[in-house]
């Protein structure tokens, strides 16, 4: 789990409202944009994130509510499921507004991602946090949220040379989704409708802040070699120099013919970097047997099968310890698409959806997840924002 900014040691309690407006509307209501305006109420806000189901008509919300909240950014993508009142939400528009009297926010759009001039985002990062700091010298925590195309095979460039350009401000982010059809995914900013780009989001709070990352996988003892890859297409050809996909039915005692986004989610595979294990999960499986994943996969990659803990009880704990110097006033969340898939298998969707609520975790479902200068998958990952210090306040080690 990621350090924060300050970490509250006594805090008081304060309504999410003071500081974070949420709405909820079916992404099929006719009136979505004014629903959410009439959710939210007064600003003035400093920026208005939606998280869209596919099924909306992404076009028209955007243009509904590019200049509806006055000179607030307002930034969106679709989703592979959302995170709302209830948790676990399906065909939803989730509104989550940051008032102006307590965030100061940039946003920054990212487009043609094939195509990035790295030092210019770099430089912009850069100048956005010291605007930043100049105009907000009394707070102290900050974060950057991003949002990216997660169909566009460049999350890992992308977060690499996002964090050396922000420096010592934690980073998280989720990649935009497609429900399970993974045909194309979209992003706006402030009326633009964009694909193969990204938006990133650099913000200074007056609250404790703590950005996160959870997973519930455990490595066996079980490994496998990628023997042939088309990395910059995120394909697998063989492991253990036989066919990809037989060969992970095989290590699983099942017919390949059973391999399926349940099979993935519940069988995992994770990579070693340095002292921990990231998963790097499998999208689907060709005719031809080759393993399509979500994040980047080389030849020589040493590949370990997991297993996982109860995902309804590891997520409480997780969250729960975000809590143990006071409950946060909101979480925006995250979180893999394979989890909600899992879920689902499990017949713990209610569950983990209830676990969600309980903590006010507000987000969405999506097909990776950022975290520092990682992309990940089958992640939790976030920021937890805090009620305001009345006591001295501790800085956590990071």
């Amino acid at each position: 789990m990621e350090g924060s900014r300050v970490f509250p040691e006594t805090i008081r309690s304060e309504t999410a409202e003071e500081v974070i407006a949420v709405a909820q509307v079916r992404c099929d209501d006719p009136d979505s944009a004014d629903q959410i305006a009439e959710q939210l109420g007064l600003g003035p806000f400093e920026l208005v994130c939606l998280f869209v189901s596919p099924e909306a008509d992404f076009d028209a919300l955007v243009a509904a509510t590019a200049h509806r909240f006055g000179d607030a950014d307002v930034v969106a993508c679709t989703t592979a499921g959302e995170i709302g009142r209830g948790g676990y939400e399906d065909d939803q528009i989730i509104a989550v507004a940051f008032r102006k009297d307590h965030f100061k926010t940039a946003s920054y759009a990212i487009v043609d991602l094939d195509k990035i001039d790295e030092q210019s985002v770099a430089d912009t990062l850069i100048d956005a946090r010291l605007t930043l700091t100049q105009a907000t010298p009394g707070w102290t925590s900050e974060f950057a949220f991003l949002m990216v195309d997660g169909l566009s095979l460049r999350e890992e460039q992308l977060t690499a040379f996002l964090s050396a350009g922000l420096g010592p401000t934690p980073l998280f982010g989720g990649s935009s989704g497609d429900g399970t059809r993974f045909g194309q995914t979209w992003l706006a900013r402030n009326g633009v409708v964009m694909k193969n780009a990204a938006i990133v989001v650099v913000a200074r709070c007056d609250r404790p802040v703590r950005v996160f990352s959870l997973d519930h996988l455990v490595p066996t003892d079980k490994r496998m070699v990628v023997t042939s890859a088309s990395p910059d297409i995120r394909v697998v050809h063989e492991i253990n120099a036989e066919p990809a996909a037989l060969e992970y039915a095989r290590l699983l005692g099942l017919d390949p013919q059973q391999l399926d986004q349940f099979t993935f989610a519940e069988h995992p595979v994770v990579v070693r970097l340095g002292d921990a294990h990231h998963v790097r999960a499998i999208q689907q499986v060709k005719e031809n047997h080759d393993l399509v994943f979500f994040s980047a996969i080389n030849e020589g990659m040493v590949l370990t099968l997991a297993t996982h803990d109860d995902i309804v009880a590891h997520l409480d704990r997780g969250l729960t310890d975000l809590a143990k110097h006071g409950k946060p006033e909101f979480i925006l969340g995250c979180d893999c698409i394979l989890r909600r898939i899992e879920a689902g298998r499990m017949q713990k969707t209610r569950a983990v959806s209830d676990v969600l609520s309980a903590h006010n975790v507000v987000g969405f479902s999506t097909y990776g997840e950022q975290i520092g200068a990682l992309h990940v998958n089958q992640t939790l990952t976030g920021v937890a924002i805090y009620p305001p210090l009345t006591d001295e306040a501790t800085r956590v080690p990071d």
